[in-house]
This record gives C-alpha cells, structure tokens and sequence, in this order.
C-alpha cells in the first residue's frame, strides 16, 4: 500500500470516528457517570473493532456476507443489547434520584463499561462488513497481514476519537457541576442507545 492510499484511508476513518453512532453515544453515557468508565467503554469499543478487524483478515467474516441470516441474527442480538443497556442506563438514572444524601449513588465500574464497549461494537455486523468491503480497496495487495494492520489504524483512530469525547465530555460535566444536567445528559444518551437498539430490530424485521 503505497502513501496516497494511506492517508486516503487514515482521512476516511477520521470521518467516520466523529460521525455519531452507537459506540460514542455509549462512551458519551458513561462519561457522564465519569472520566474513567467513560474512556473505558471507548477503549472497549476500540477492542471490539480490532476482534472484527482479526476475524475480517481471517476471512471468516464473509460467512455474514454470504448468509443474511447471519447477518439478521447478529444485528438482532446487537439491537437488542443496545436496548438493554439504554433501559439499564435510565434504571440507574432513576435509582439515583430516589436515594438521599446519605446514600452512595449508583455508579458504573470501569470493568462494566469496558464490558459494554467490546460487546456494543462485536455485536455490530456493520463493522464487520464494513471492513470486508472497504478494507481492500485500500491495499494493493490483500493478505492477513496488510487487512489487520488497517483494521488496526481504523480501530486506533476510532479509539483515541472516542476516548477523546470520553476526556470533552467528563470535563464538561465537571465544569457546569449540576445535577440535574449530569441526570439529563444520562438520559438522552441512555434514550438514544435504546432508540438506536430498537431502529435495528425494526430493520431487522423488515428486512426478514
């Protein structure tokens, strides 16, 4: 792969890491909790990325390719995570404003939200896909070696984007120190996780 295809795909996956989707509004929902789960969730989802990079150069991932059912089955599975956290999220947000003072709030650990990062992208046949299809257009030559390693650059850049919005809004929070904007901002990213989670489900129904 020579340097113009590169940086070509270096550009594009800048473009796609501040494109809004699932994994930052994720990120975005534990930033509110704090900086830690925050940049947890988005190195999680950058591992996530690097798994499907691995399977993708392995050439396993073009079994969703070839079998829609596949595809159908994982993006249901990931719908519906994405629901089960966005109802979780709002859950926690309503346990915290029942406690007094004197109670400990309910937060999330650093290890959920990892937890939550790896899954939320395994769970998205999309990635998967879209290396399968974009990730040859950029190498002159297609081995294991050459597809990993773009996978990795995407995951990297998607990674430090993510942890990026983690550090912007952890510090945004911090600065206004308002709970109530703290409560809302939980939220409206737990409500789009979840509208997020059903959109994929409906799709997936209507594509059946």
């Amino acid at each position: 792969m020579n340097l113009t295809l590169l940086l070509s795909f270096v550009g594009l996956c800048l473009l796609l890491a501040v494109t809004p989707g699932p994994d930052s509004f994720l990120v975005l929902r534990y930033s509110v909790v704090g900086i830690r789960p925050g940049v947890a969730a988005a190195v999680g989802s950058a591992l996530g990325g690097i798994i499907w990079a691995v399977v993708v150069a392995a050439g396993l991932a073009a079994l969703l390719e070839q079998s829609a059912t596949a595809y159908r089955a994982l993006k249901l599975v990931g719908g519906i995570y994405l629901v089960y956290l966005g109802v979780r999220a709002l859950l926690e947000h309503r346990k915290q404003t029942k406690a007094t003072e004197a109670v400990e709030p309910v937060v999330a650990s650093t290890r959920s939200a990892f937890i939550a990062g790896v899954l939320s992208c395994m769970f998205n046949p999309k990635v998967g896909l879209f290396y399968l299809a974009v990730l040859p257009q950029f190498l002159t030559e297609v081995t294991f070696v050459n597809t990993l390693s773009l996978g990795a650059i995407e995951c990297l850049i998607a990674g430090m984007v993510m942890v990026a919005l983690a550090f912007a809004a952890s510090r945004a929070v911090v600065m206004l120190q308002r709970p109530k904007v703290t409560a809302w901002l939980g939220r409206i990213s737990a409500g789009i996780l979840a509208a997020l989670g059903l959109g994929t489900i409906a799709s997936v129904g209507s594509s059946a």
